[in-house]
């Protein structure tokens, strides 16, 4: 993992997702990756447990491409990962589970929003 950590240059991660931490965050391997972009809600929160849930169904053991961008967050690798080349971040926002965070994603979301699915969140951006 430190080749990850000393590198500000995209590195690709492709691998069988082991564990799914929540609605926006997932392990590759043994390698944590939070979704760039991804604002999803917290295990305590409403609809926490279902964004996981939808997240755990849809790549759960299933093998993913990461396209990690040199940035880390907390324990966590960011970037965006794809399951059969369909964006997840767009998968589980689509779903109204999570939420664009434009700040991170630069809007490449929102497109996939619901309407009113921020609002039922109450996502920050």
């Amino acid at each position: 993992m430190g080749a990850f950590a000393a590198s500000a240059e995209p590195t690709i991660l492709t691998g069988t997702v082991t564990k799914v931490r929540d609605g926006n965050t997932i392990e590759v391997g043994k390698v944590p990756i939070h979704l760039n972009g991804v604002s999803a809600l917290e295990m305590s929160e409403l609809l926490g447990p279902q964004s996981r849930a939808f997240m755990t169904d849809l790549i759960m053991s299933m093998r993913v491409r990461c396209e990690l961008n040199g940035e880390k967050t907390h324990d966590r690798f960011v970037g965006i990962c794809y399951l059969n080349e369909q964006d997840i971040g767009a998968k589980v926002i689509g779903a109204g589970l999570a939420s664009d965070c434009s700040r991170f994603s630069g809007g490449l979301y929102a497109k996939y929003e619901l309407k009113g699915a921020e609002a039922r969140m109450k996502l920050p951006r």
